[in-house]
């Protein structure tokens, strides 16, 4: 059934509906549009267009010197020898002259031997000023690749690498297309390396055919075309003049994906492995972590996210719920069924950083976020157990705030029925807290102390005359200092100085947000069943690193 939210603000009647998940389909699952130009790479005439020259040559596996894992689970224990593949093709600038040049028509030739076997082809593109009638400028451009049977493409020297990733330039199944973008807003005479890294498969039941590309095109997209963003309604409510100095007065709102079980949690990701930025989100009702990308849009990052128990039938928000990212870049979890704060290492490796205070269970850990000098801090409320407050697992008879500094974790705030959303000062003077309470809907301001203490708690802003059930979620601040909540009907924004200075009311009803992009005002939310992002005008605080 819809669920959904009736607001009153000054005189004004708004309805924010949440559409029914069962029935809503992802938007960036379905099938690209269709391209406003192609340029077909196995034909003499395609490859013209953009001045592309097709190079070959077999790739071979050889032994190579190596460690063995140690300690760390890296590669530092002691030396052994492994295999590898040579040679190195995928690397920007790779030295391919000597490789013979092949027809674009020829790629459809077999190569490599037969069996397990593995071969590069590597070409150059330059984006043209037009094809035929359409302009080029601004376009994306995606190169999309079948080959028989895997591949794996790089671009300009970069083959980004995420978790759980299915497709784009990873392999992506048997004799599967893979769409890759090699240009966005493209310039012409801009210069693009593609190298394709092909395998016979299956892998562990090597075929008795060979090596060949089935499809090679470039799809060519006018400015705006391949977007995968769809413009929604939005009502900005403008209740003081101070906001039209927070959220444009041409403010828009975008759905970039939809038909999840309950977006939670977001966090901006700036991955130093993947050279690449992304959104990563939970769905604790699912029990995964989503990432999306603008050139990838959405997939699972992470499944069984916050709980893999038997019992998890009986459980409604078993998977993880808020998400960070330390000064590290480690993504940092909690996870509801496990009731639990985990960090992910750079191998891969999970650690344990919170589950009990005092030698009693932690209840289950809702949203976290951290300090510049590290100091993670975290809400505890009750619910991610399966009957809440009346669970008989709960060993805790409060529902908390913590500190964890320097390995110690401390308890520095228990006045709230349901901590829920935690976000920082631009400054990290006062921590602000907000409470899921129906009957309680207030945002608390704590000071913060150097030890990482909390003191003169005080309600900063009170929304309990609000009608509806819904309490408070979310919460994120700008760098002057303005609160973004989410609460009764949609989200608040609330000046430093606890005025209310309007509010936006979505197609339905954000839980949480998380600042993005490479400037930092792109404020990303995730609503009940759909993704969504707004521009700022301000740069939000504690965003991804």
């Amino acid at each position: 059934m819809n669920r959904g939210v009736t607001v009153r603000l000054r005189g004004l009647w708004v309805v924010a509906i949440c559409a029914n998940a069962a029935t809503a389909e992802p938007v960036l699952r379905h099938s690209p549009p269709v391209p406003d130009a192609v340029l077909d790479l196995r034909t003499s005439a395609g490859c013209e267009v953009v001045g592309a020259a097709w190079r070959y040559r077999d790739a071979s596996i050889e032994r190579t010197a190596f460690r063995e894992p140690g300690p760390d689970r890296k590669a530092s224990g002691k030396p052994n020898t492994t295999s590898d593949i040579a040679p190195k093709a995928g690397m920007s600038g790779f030295d391919d002259s000597a490789w013979p040049i092949i027809t674009p028509e020829s790629l459809e030739d077999r190569r490599g031997g037969g069996k397990l076997s593995f071969g590069w082809y590597r070409t150059s593109i330059t984006i043209p000023t037009r094809i035929g009638e359409q302009d080029t400028s601004g376009s994306t451009v995606i190169l999309e690749c079948v080959a028989d049977d895997y591949a794996e493409v790089w671009v300009d020297g970069n083959l980004p690498i995420q978790l759980a990733q299915a497709g784009g330039p990873m392999i992506s199944g048997f004799n599967t297309p893979q769409r890759v973008v090699v240009a966005r807003d493209a310039k012409p005479g801009q210069r693009v390396e593609v190298a394709v890294f092909v395998g016979n498969g299956p892998l562990s039941d090597p075929p008795s055919n060979f090596i060949w590309i089935r499809s090679m095109t470039l799809d060519f997209y006018a400015p705006g075309r391949f977007d995968s963003a769809r413009r929604v309604p939005v009502q900005v409510m403008r209740l003081d003049p101070a906001i039209d100095a927070v959220v444009p007065r041409d403010a828009r709102l975008e759905r970039l994906a939809d038909g999840f079980g309950f977006g939670e949690g977001p966090v901006w990701v700036n991955d130093s492995l993947s050279k690449q930025s992304y959104l990563l989100f939970s769905d604790p009702n699912q029990n995964v972590i989503q990432r999306w990308s603008e050139d990838e849009g959405v997939s699972v990052f992470r499944t069984k996210s916050g709980y893999a128990g038997a019992d998890i039938g009986i459980y409604r928000q078993p998977g993880s719920n808020g998400l960070a990212v330390d000064r590290e870049g480690r993504l940092t979890i909690c996870e509801h069924g496990n009731r639990r704060v985990t960090r992910i290492e750079k191998n891969g490796t999970v650690t344990v950083l919170a589950d009990r205070f005092e030698g009693k269970r932690l209840n289950s850990p809702n949203d976290l976020v951290y300090r510049s000098d590290g100091a993670l801090y975290f809400t505890d409320p009750p619910f991610g157990l399966p009957t809440v407050y009346d669970d008989p697992r709960r060993e805790l008879n409060v529902f908390g705030v913590y500190c964890l500094k320097d390995g110690v974790l401390r308890r520095v705030s228990s006045d709230l029925k349901g901590p829920n959303g935690i976000a920082f000062s631009p400054d990290e003077k006062h921590l602000f807290v907000a409470n899921w309470d129906p009957s309680r809907k207030i945002v608390m301001r704590y000071d913060v102390m150097p030890d990482g203490g909390l003191s003169g708690g005080t309600v900063f802003f009170d929304m309990t005359g609000a009608p509806g059930e819904e309490a408070l979620d979310g919460v994120k601040v700008d760098s002057r200092g303005n609160l973004f909540v989410s609460g009764p009907g949609g989200v608040w924004i609330i000046s430093s100085e606890a005025r209310h200075l309007g509010m936006i009311v979505a197609p339905e009803l954000p839980a949480n947000m998380a600042w993005g992009d490479d400037d930092g005002r792109t404020l990303y939310l995730t609503a009940r069943c759909g993704l969504y992002r707004m521009r700022m005008l301000n740069e939000g605080v504690g965003r991804g690193r």
